[in-house]
């Protein structure tokens, strides 16, 4: 993940020196996007307390969850926001230079029945799931976790555009960006007996760069991918229908994004 982010920090910086044949997008245009994307996250530590437990979990690992790709899971229009979705709306306040604001809908899921280190102490009658050695499996009466509805991070992000090419109608642009946010997750826990807590919560922040390529038909339409990599940090994950459960953890993420849209000047 360093390595990933040392590289992205070079190409956005040879993005912004290279010579540039016009502007990519002008003064007061505005634009907005919509689209798809994949996610990949480090191993994270989660700890969980509770009226009478307090225990940590180490090197957890998870994935995100693809939706099966079909018209049914993509383009319905009362289903587009199942899958893992993105997106945007921003204005650009000078030539190449945009500001936007939006949702990245990512989906978080512990593999299950892995077996990970553990300390502290769990509820009461459950401490038979630990081994002599200080493990745990986390089987499903144990702990399920998710953010799968989802891992919403609602961020800003600044732009800069560079044009490299231009012909006719089609502009090819390059992309690096900055942002931050906070994280409105809908978890879904189910940990121990409990009843999982089954609502939006402003649970922590995340911060965010990318590198991105652009083509641009008309002034108009574009298609855009995106590779964006940063940190997100929930100190106050809801467990439970009892407020007092709580998880914690932090993380850093990659997605891959593909992406369509529009731009317009009133």
């Amino acid at each position: 993940m360093k390595k990933f982010l040392l590289l992205t920090l070079i190409l956005q910086t040879s993005i912004l020196v290279m010579a540039q044949t016009e502007p990519a997008y002008k003064k007061g245009k505005f634009y907005a996007f919509w689209g798809w994307n994949r996610a990949h996250y480090t191993n994270s530590t989660i700890h969980f307390t509770g009226n009478d437990y307090d225990f940590t979990l180490h090197r957890v690992v998870a994935h995100d969850k693809l939706s099966a790709v079909s018209y049914h899971n993509y383009l319905q229009p009362n289903r587009v926001t199942i899958p893992q979705t993105n997106f945007k709306i921003g204005y650009f306040f000078k030539d190449n230079m945009a500001v936007n604001i939006g949702v990245d809908h990512m989906k978080y899921v512990m593999d299950q029945n892995q077996t990970v280190s553990i300390s502290g102490n769990v509820r009461p009658g459950f401490e038979n799931h630990i081994t002599p050695n200080g493990d745990v499996r986390l089987t499903d009466d144990f702990l399920t976790f998710e953010h799968t509805d989802g891992l919403n991070y609602i961020n800003s992000e600044f732009e800069y555009y560079h044009n490299f090419y231009k012909h006719g109608i089609l502009k090819i642009n390059g992309i690096a960006g900055v942002g931050a946010g906070f994280m409105l997750p809908k978890s879904n826990v189910k940990l121990f007996d409990e009843k999982r807590h089954d609502d939006f919560h402003v649970a922590g922040f995340g911060l965010n760069g990318k590198i991105a390529a652009d083509v641009l038909l008309w002034d108009l339409f574009f298609l855009r991918c995106e590779g964006k990599q940063g940190y997100i940090n929930m100190p106050s994950i809801r467990t439970t229908s009892s407020s007092s459960d709580k998880a914690s953890q932090h993380f850093w993420f990659a997605q891959v994004n593909f992406l369509f849209g529009f731009a317009w000047s009133f």
